[in-house]
């Protein structure tokens, strides 16, 4: 990932410190599961699952829907996320923050 999506995760992931939340950046390999979101946190107790999409553009595909699904239907927060706002928005709807 480089150019818009990276700096939208960058972003994303300050954010997050900001919030004293633990966050794990996924780095797609063979030793974990297809269409795992690219950010996994903990914000106050809750699970978050974060997929990074660039402005404007990225799809999200149906293995990674899947995937955010089931982070919903586990109590989870699922989020894709084009923008910080897009994070900050969600964390606040879902009273996470």
């Amino acid at each position: 990932m480089s150019g818009p999506e990276k700096k939208v995760e960058n972003s994303i992931k300050k954010y997050l410190d900001k919030l004293g939340a633990y966050y794990l950046k996924v780095h797609g390999s063979m030793y974990q599961p297809a269409g795992t979101p690219d950010i996994l946190a903990c914000v106050n107790g809750r699970f978050i699952g974060i997929e990074v999409k660039r402005p404007g553009g990225g799809t999200v595909s149906a293995l990674q829907k899947s995937k955010l699904n089931k982070i919903e239907n586990a109590g989870g927060v699922a989020i894709v996320a084009r923008s910080v706002e897009d994070v900050s928005t969600v964390l606040k709807r879902r009273n996470v923050i």
